[in-house]
């Protein structure tokens, strides 16, 4: 094997990354110890966090495997005394010092003359101890020993601070993830449901494009983190972004990304969605709202795996599976013109419909208590319970917003009511709202036409289940001029 210095501890140190490289790593500090210090043995002695006593990682020698069945107090021994103090001893003659604890040396059977050892700390607090036991050539141990000893104690003790670190994000990612779960789970146990998800786990192992359709607020994101969670692309990225959020040059600019000096304002190199999603999943959501041209340049990364940065004349090679949703109906837009013919076909090689929740009504009592719990968990009442007329009420109301309306409507009873029971009465998102109250005097003209706009944009939405486009087909206005009302009144909420 060969031979390992300080250095090369020092890299490795750096990229411990788990359990099982922190013990190859320890004995390996040990082991380097032992040979360049030139001592019969050595050890790294680790406090037990929950005894608080001392027990052995790692030790060479030729006596190494017995010492693993001992344990020591703190403030017992050489090794003890060091733990409990946080201060390096050096010890000539163990014989002649108080401190010494002959009864492991005894009983496995091992002649110690004098010891060096050092604490391991991690912000200040010492972690354990190493100790090394009488140089071969029989020479006294000098402060320089110390000194070097101190070097291998801070590698090993940067070497468990770093695996600890990992550990606890690895813990908390793990936290993360269930949470999420919790967060993005699909809930229902209608057998329409049940169908759709089945197609998507299906969808999950290939890599084919997926076009997913649904109402507002069925799910069709969720949906489609089903499916990247399923695939062969799990651990890689999954991007989402909303086409009806963004005005066409900006889409653009998110989706493809800018050259240093693209436009005014691009003062860096700007990496787009498709990039930081390739080897993974992208998820358009709002396709139908894509302009013309937009469709044209997406159509080119589906054919052809490559784009060019807005303001760039590289071609940028990606691998991306793409799965797009929308609300619209897709067919109806490409018979009309409104959508490219060929897109919709790259898109649509799979299509997934989720039924509105109206229309499976038996997925309503599992979804009430899934949420019911999340919410009561979230605001610490476990006993809070939901009324019998309350629960005919949401059987049956249809919910134009389906599962987010109905999940909303479910978050503000648990707040608004008396952390009890929630009753009919708190479900105020099934009461009827007041309608526009007709001209007033002591407003200006502007004021005036604003009351009017927002409760006309409100009755719209709340007709069209929140569905934009559709409400902006019913207003006669661009669905873009809609949103940016939507945007300037507040009424995000709807």
């Amino acid at each position: 094997m060969a031979e390992t210095s300080i250095k090369d501890l020092e890299q490795m140190t750096s990229q411990v990354s788990s359990d099982n490289e922190l013990d190859q790593l320890l004995e390996l500090i040990i082991e380097t110890t032992t040979k360049i210090m030139q001592v019969r043995a050595g050890s790294l002695m680790l406090i037990n966090q929950k005894s608080g006593r001392l027990f052995f990682k790692v030790a060479t020698g030729e006596k190494k495997d017995d010492l693993k069945r001992f344990e020591i107090k703190q403030g017992e021994g050489i090794a003890g005394y060091v733990a409990e103090t946080g201060e390096p001893l050096l010890i000539h003659d163990v014989s002649n010092d108080s401190r010494w604890n002959k009864k492991i040396s005894k009983s496995i059977e091992f002649q110690t003359k004098s010891i060096a050892c050092v604490p391991m700390k991690i912000e200040g607090k010492t972690i354990g101890v190493i100790e090394i036991i009488d140089k071969i050539d029989k020479k006294l141990f000098q402060q320089d020993d110390i000194k070097r000893l101190t070097i291998f104690s801070s590698l090993a003790a940067m070497a468990i601070a770093n695996a600890r670190t990992i550990a606890k994000i690895a813990k908390e990612n793990k936290k993360l993830k269930e949470e999420l779960g919790l967060k993005y789970c699909i809930i229902g146990e209608s057998r329409a449901l049940k169908k759709v998800i089945s197609d998507a786990s299906k969808v999950a192992k290939s890599t084919i494009s997926t076009l997913i359709l649904g109402e507002s607020g069925t799910g069709k994101e969720l949906m489609a983190r089903l499916i990247h969670q399923e695939s062969p692309r799990k651990e890689k990225p999954m991007i989402i972004l909303n086409c009806a959020a963004l005005p066409e040059s900006l889409l653009e600019d998110e989706l493809f990304g800018h050259e240093k000096g693209a436009y005014t304002g691009a003062l860096n190199k700007k990496i787009g969605k498709f990039e930081l999603a390739n080897h993974g999943t992208i998820f358009l959501d709002e396709i139908g709202e894509m302009h013309p041209a937009m469709q044209a340049k997406l159509l080119r990364v589906l054919q052809e795996g490559i784009f060019y940065r807005v303001g760039g004349n590289e071609p940028v090679s990606v691998d991306v599976r793409v799965l797009a949703a929308t609300n619209r109906e897709i067919e109806k837009d490409v018979k009309e013109g409104k959508f490219r013919e060929d897109l919709y076909y790259r898109l649509n090689v799979v299509q997934i419909l989720i039924p509105a929740l109206r229309k499976r009504k038996e997925d309503i009592r599992p979804i009430v208590e899934y949420y019911l719990d999340i919410f009561k968990k979230k605001r610490g009442i476990p006993h809070l319970t939901i009324s019998d007329k309350a629960l005919e009420r949401i059987f049956q109301y249809d919910w134009p917003g389906n599962v987010r309306e109905l999940c909303n409507s479910l978050e503000r009873a648990v707040v608004m009511g008396n952390g009890k029971e929630i009753k009919e009465s708190d479900l105020t998102i099934l009461e009827a709202k007041p309608k526009y109250p007709g001209l007033q005097i002591g407003l200006t003209l502007e004021e005036a036409l604003n009351n009017f706009k927002k409760e006309f944009i409100t009755i719209n939405l709340e007709h069209t289940g929140g569905i934009r486009s559709k409400a902006a087909i019913t207003m006669g206005i661009q669905r873009t001029y809609l949103s940016r009302l939507i945007s300037k009144y507040g009424l995000r909420g709807i």
